[in-house]
């Protein structure tokens, strides 16, 4: 389309002397007595006539390449349905008022259709205006459709206002009574190859829910014939899905409702005279076409409520931290995991740094809290809102075990290395100088020999419990047994072992047996007689106790010796675990025997535990259950 008013290709020649369709088509444009203009998809104008200057008072020069300010503000809702009638196929004529240069409010009819390419592209739309003064009664229709499609305008609004869909739908139905005169209104949804009534306005209550085959019904008879609205006056009309219990109603009028485009549900205006009529269509078609904006509104905002709601439940219940961070590195949301994870509460994190540095995006971070805690960090941007998202989680065990399991490897190194060295130290004098040995010397050797053997083989069996403890293996025989005899048989002797230690034993008279196995408790006993001698170096009391308690035996086996922090006793029960006494060495050992404790204790039925004791040292509490004594 040219600039100079024309219809023509841009530079068209008025005065082509091939009498091209560019020529015609200006001098047709020229003189026609209605005004005729053009606009593209974007109400820019393309075209305007000298019939068109004539009636709005502008010239084609002041308009072409801009918009015309022709429709007042209270149709603007009208003419945007117009054009997309239009787009959908047809004319649409209608009587309305347009904007005189001077400001007159001009009564017209206004015939508008697409302007399409020859492979049916929508290029803009053409509109045909002629005044209407003279038409009295059409000046009435319009005066009334002014007035309705202002009200028009204020019920959408209404009813976009509102986000809850069910309002929605009954705010729906409320608005088309008024707006058509009906007598009643619903809205029905399409739900697979049925309908159901969702929206009600002077209608039963009792309806709400009901339902009706899709393809026998009025929505479906719409449906195929392909138009946006129906009229249906009495006969087999009546027997349609909301009429079925409304004796006396006699016109029902239908109108199409899409979202995204697909068919949603329906409105429909139920008359119980004969009052429908073609304004009547119209505005229901109207209302059709912004009910179906309004209800994918509301939809949309359910599933954002929706999904906001998910996204908090997994944002609150996840086990890592997860925080978020505006743009200068604040934080802006901080999860009940974070906050427990870091020791600081939400309204302490919000609104400043993390309590902790920032790895590059899509690398790890390791870091350490200044309680003691290992977090592994992560963190990746949003570019579109400039946040940063950081996740944390707590890997102190991961770390400790890691440490702990270099810590073994090198403990049993070193306890291995010794006694196979002085093994293979011994065994090569032997071998190499048996002549030159006296009896005295053959003998001491072979003793030495043999008691780092036995070491060597208390070691390997230590290390084959623990493996078994830990793959859930352990096997123990309940029975019922005497503890206070093994108790006995473990501590005999006890004292001739060191000039440094008292040992006491204090089982009372009369105390009952236990359920358990006697060699898993022998094991037990011996490795906590073991820890009390070896973390007690500078002597003292060593007292082994057992009573009854509450239908289960106590032993309870005590030492005045470094004693445990209260932060380790639970820890010095795990694999690989030994107290920090600034000389891991000091006092050998591969940190299996407290573990070993427990899974033999548990896998009786009982358990242990480590306490502090009043003036210093441990107490090793083991728990049995009693057997029954009748």
């Amino acid at each position: 389309m040219g600039k100079d008013g024309t219809i023509g290709g841009v530079g068209g020649d008025w005065n082509n002397e091939g009498g091209d369709g560019d020529g015609i088509a200006q001098a047709v444009l020229a003189s026609s007595p209605d005004a005729i203009f053009a606009v593209d998809r974007d109400l820019t104008v393309l075209t305007w006539n000298s019939a068109a200057e004539r009636l709005f008072g502008w010239t084609a020069a002041e308009l072409i390449g801009r918009r015309a300010p022709i429709v007042p503000d209270e149709l603007v809702a009208e003419h945007n349905a117009v054009l997309e009638r239009a787009r959908n196929g047809g004319r649409v004529s209608l009587l309305t008022k347009r904007l005189h240069q001077d400001g007159r409010l001009l009564d017209l009819r206004v015939d508008t259709s697409a302007l399409c390419s020859e492979n049916g592209a929508l290029l803009g739309y053409v509109s045909v205006c002629h005044a209407a003064q003279d038409d009295d009664a059409a000046q009435g229709r319009a005066a009334r459709r002014a007035t309705l499609v202002s009200r028009l305008t204020d019920v959408v609004g209404d009813i976009n206002a509102e986000l809850d869909l069910s309002v929605v739908l009954d705010r729906i139905a409320a608005s088309l009574t008024e707006l058509t005169g009906a007598d009643a209104g619903g809205f029905v949804s399409i739900e697979g190859d049925r309908l159901r009534l969702v929206g009600v306005h002077r209608l039963p209550e009792t309806m709400r829910g009901a339902t009706a085959d899709l393809h026998t019904s009025l929505v479906g008879k719409l449906l195929r014939t392909g138009k946006p609205v129906l009229l249906e006056t009495g006969g087999d009309a009546l027997r349609d899905l909301v009429w079925a219990r409304l004796p006396g109603l006699h016109t029902i009028a239908v109108g199409l409702a899409a979202v995204g485009g697909r068919p949603y549900g329906a409105l429909y205006a139920l008359f119980a005279g004969d009052r429908a009529g073609h304004l009547e269509l119209e505005l229901l078609e109207l209302l059709a076409g912004h009910a179906g904006i309004a209800v994918g509104n509301a939809m949309a905002y359910q599933e954002a409520v929706r999904q906001r709601a998910h996204e908090r439940a997994v944002f609150d219940a996840s086990a890592d931290g997860i925080a978020v961070l505006d743009g200068t590195g604040r934080v802006t949301r901080w999860n009940p995991a974070a906050a427990e994870l870091t020791a600081v509460p939400a309204e302490k994190a919000l609104g400043g740094p993390p309590p902790f540095p920032l790895p590059a995006p899509g690398e790890k971070l390791t870091f350490q809290l200044p309680s003691g805690r290992w977090l592994d960090v992560l963190c990746a941007e949003i570019r579109e809102t400039g946040e940063t998202v950081v996740d944390f989680r707590d890997v102190t065990r991961a770390k400790e075990l890691e440490e702990a399991k270099d810590l073994f490897l090198a403990t049993t190194s070193h306890e291995l290395r010794t006694p196979v060295t002085i093994v293979r130290g011994f065994a090569g004098t032997l071998d190499s100088r048996w002549d030159h040995l006296s009896d005295a010397d053959r003998r001491a050797a072979v003793h030495t020999i043999a008691e780092r053997a036995r070491s060597l083989g208390r070691l390997l069996d230590q290390l084959l419990l623990g493996a078994r403890a830990g793959a859930g293996e352990l096997e123990v025989k309940v029975e019922t047994f005497d503890l206070g005899e093994r108790v006995r048989v473990a501590t005999d002797g006890l004292p001739v072992l060191s000039d440094r230690h008292r040992v006491e034993v204090d089982i009372p008279p009369g105390l009952p047996p236990v359920y358990g196995d006697a060699l898993a408790t022998d094991i037990l006993l011996g490795q906590l007689l073991e820890n009390a001698f070896k973390y007690s170096p500078d002597g003292g009391l060593i007292r082994v106790q057992a009573w009854p308690e509450s239908g289960r035996v106590v032993l309870a086996v005590d030492d005045e010796g470094l004693g445990i922090a209260a932060a380790d006793r639970e820890r010095v029960f795990e694999r690989f675990v030994q107290v920090d006494t600034g000389d891991r060495r000091r006092f050998g050992g591969v940190g299996l025997g407290l573990y070993i404790v427990r899974s033999l204790a548990r896998a009786q039925g009982g358990d242990v535990t480590a306490l502090a004791r009043p003036g210093g040292g441990t107490r090793m509490r083991v728990v049995l259950d009693a057997a029954s004594t009748t």
